[in-house]
């Protein structure tokens, strides 16, 4: 079962309906992955500065807005605080409008509302003045730290909640000069086409309709699968390269820190773990061939 996404309430007069929130849809759409031709391995991208090229941490990335003349405004979270409907939970009915002035192209993502616990007969309530008006509520909501403007309308006994894109988010159709040449169909061409038209006339179903290109995707891949066309990944090599360049990432986290401040780096030079360990095992070695030189030594003196 799906988990709510937001807990509020839709406020409507003096009535208060306490709701959950769910997505309405599902994205089924098929997306492959970059990977390595060679071995299949999946390719990563790191989060790379434009002006010096360093890599960038998450803990140093921040919120920009760039204005049309090119320049960048960071953007804290504090900027974002302050900017209103950030934190509410309220789903307030602005007016109920005619269904058909609602154009079609203006409505955006769907959710479904839920009543919370004993909010049934509130939720019953506004479900069936809906139905009866034949009408849409028109409401505004915060979802996301995003003030939207949505619509309330009925589905299979649930409210449905649809935001809506702003007016002047839809383009007018006026860039489309040619379309002032098109001019008007004749009588008998209208004729013509009304009458096919209605030699197609039908039912909405929607079970007539499938995305035949994941199922031929899905297709493709089995018969890969049971051809043998399967590229293994071999597993990653366990190597201690990762702790030394978490270490060393560490220390330049340090370094960078203590720069910061105006404190003093050390300059330090990077040295291979190995070359550490092999001086470690020549000094044991000419430490231990000391020892045995003494002892031989003392062992002849006493004799």
């Amino acid at each position: 079962m799906p988990r709510a996404m937001w807990k509020g309430a839709v406020s409507f007069g003096l009535v208060n309906v306490p709701v959950k929130l769910y997505s309405a849809t599902e994205d089924h759409d098929i997306s492959f992955r970059q990977v390595h031709r060679e071995d299949g391995g999946q390719i990563r991208y790191k989060r790379v500065c434009s002006i010096d090229g360093e890599e960038v941490a998450y803990d140093d990335i921040a919120k920009g807005y760039q204005t049309e003349d090119g320049q960048v405004v960071v953007i804290t979270d504090e900027d974002l605080r302050e900017l209103p409907n950030q934190s509410s939970k309220e789903i307030a009915v602005e007016k109920f409008v005619p269904s058909e002035q609602v154009d079609p192209l203006l409505l955006d993502r769907p959710y479904y509302l839920e009543p919370e616990k004993g909010a049934g007969k509130a939720y019953a309530l506004l479900r069936d003045a809906l139905e009866a008006a034949d009408r849409m509520a028109l409401v505004t909501v915060a979802i996301r730290s995003r003030k939207n403007m949505a619509v309330l309308r009925v589905r299979d006994g649930a409210i449905v909640l649809q935001t809506m894109l702003w007016p002047d988010e839809i383009r007018a159709t006026d860039f489309m000069g040619s379309l002032d040449d098109v001019g008007h169909a004749t009588e008998k061409e209208l004729a013509m086409a009304t009458m096919l038209v209605e030699s197609l006339a039908g039912d909405w179903d929607p079970s007539e309709f499938a995305d035949d290109y994941a199922q031929a995707v899905e297709a493709m891949v089995k018969a890969k699968l049971d051809g043998g066309e399967v590229t293994e990944r071999p597993a990653a090599p366990e190597t201690s390269g990762e702790v030394v360049d978490l270490l060393t990432a560490l220390q330049r986290s340090v370094d960078r820190a203590k720069a910061g401040r105006g404190e003093p780096v050390a300059d330090r030079e990077e040295k291979p773990a190995k070359t550490t360990t092999a001086k470690k095992t020549t000094a044991a070695k000419k430490t231990a061939a000391k020892r045995t030189t003494a002892k031989k030594t003392a062992a002849k003196k006493a004799s």
